[in-house]
């Protein structure tokens, strides 16, 4: 007979594109995984995934066995959250998946402030800024800046975020300050390619008629990571496009300029993406959702 772990296995194995991906990911040797998937085909005696194939593709017996396997799985969980929810206590294990500069500055911290608190919960977080949505199920909550195409979630928007252009005042005094959108054709752009955007089309609208603006940079330099073109910028590299959380200080500080104060760029809210409903969620991931609440409004980047 099969166990939850041969069902939590399956779902690793379907939820990327090899099995050395998923070895990866369950931090064990391509052989190791192979074996076990053999070990449980051979419970079954029927294949799980198609052979020969360099890519994980699952047999219509595969399929049925993740189809309910992660029904049987999500019950499990929600038994796990009634028994929990009965102790009136916050325990078990909180998954959270967060993006990399903002989970670093403030999820990390407030992670470690709600275990002080609850030291009878485990914590899980991964920070990327490039998340697999196809292992959502995974996380209890998930924090998301930016456009959102995955509606499937319920969303707690947790901060207001606007997003800036800037530049330091070295690079503004040695390239003019742009006074339109159209200028920054002229100008060294600094790119974040994140969450699959178009990270070179920039929009912009006009305070003062609302009408659209639309620019195509090309980026002098990009990178995928936040922290690395914040320092471009602040070494006089360029113009970056970046959220309010992240330069505000720097322009509280005169680290960086706002420039086009004029034109508002699309806002990034700080949201949280959560699988249940609130009246189905555990007492961990509410009491989560509460502290990010209270540290996160008023934005502390603001002051």
């Amino acid at each position: 007979m099969i166990s939850t772990e041969d069902l939590r296995f399956m779902v690793v194995i379907a939820s990327h594109r090899t099995l050395a991906d998923a070895a990866r990911t369950l931090n064990i040797t391509p052989p190791s995984v192979t074996l076990r998937l053999q070990h449980i085909e051979k419970k079954l005696s029927m294949s799980l995934i198609q052979r020969p194939s360099r890519i994980v593709s699952l047999t219509e017996e595969g399929q049925l066995l993740l189809d309910k396997g992660i029904e049987i799985l999500q019950r499990l969980d929600e038994l796990q959250e009634l028994i929990d929810a009965r102790k009136s206590s916050v325990c078990g294990k909180l998954r959270v998946l967060a993006p990399l500069g903002f989970g670093n500055d403030y999820i990390a911290p407030l992670l470690a402030q709600y275990k002080l608190c609850h030291p009878q919960l485990d914590i899980e977080l991964e920070l990327s800024d490039n998340p697999n949505w196809s292992s959502h199920h995974k996380w209890d909550i998930i924090i998301y800046i930016g456009a959102l195409n995955d509606s499937s979630l319920k969303m707690v928007t947790l901060a207001a975020n606007q997003r800036f252009i800037c530049a330091s005042p070295e690079y503004l005094a040695r390239m003019g300050t742009p006074q339109t959108p159209a200028q920054l054709s002229q100008h060294q752009c600094i790119a974040l390619r994140e969450n699959n955007e178009d990270v070179t089309l920039w929009s912009f609208i006009a305070a003062n008629d609302g009408q659209q603006h639309e620019v195509r940079i090309s980026p002098s330099l990009a990178s995928n990571e936040g922290r690395v073109i914040k320092d471009w910028a602040l070494a006089g590299m360029g113009i970056i496009m970046r959220s309010e959380w992240d330069v505000q200080p720097l322009i509280n500080s005169g680290q960086l300029v706002r420039l086009l104060p004029e034109y508002h760029l699309p806002n990034a809210n700080i949201v949280a993406l959560l699988s249940s409903p609130i009246q189905a969620r555990s007492a961990r991931i509410s009491g989560f959702i509460d502290l990010l609440k209270q540290h996160l409004s008023p934005e502390p980047w603001s002051s």
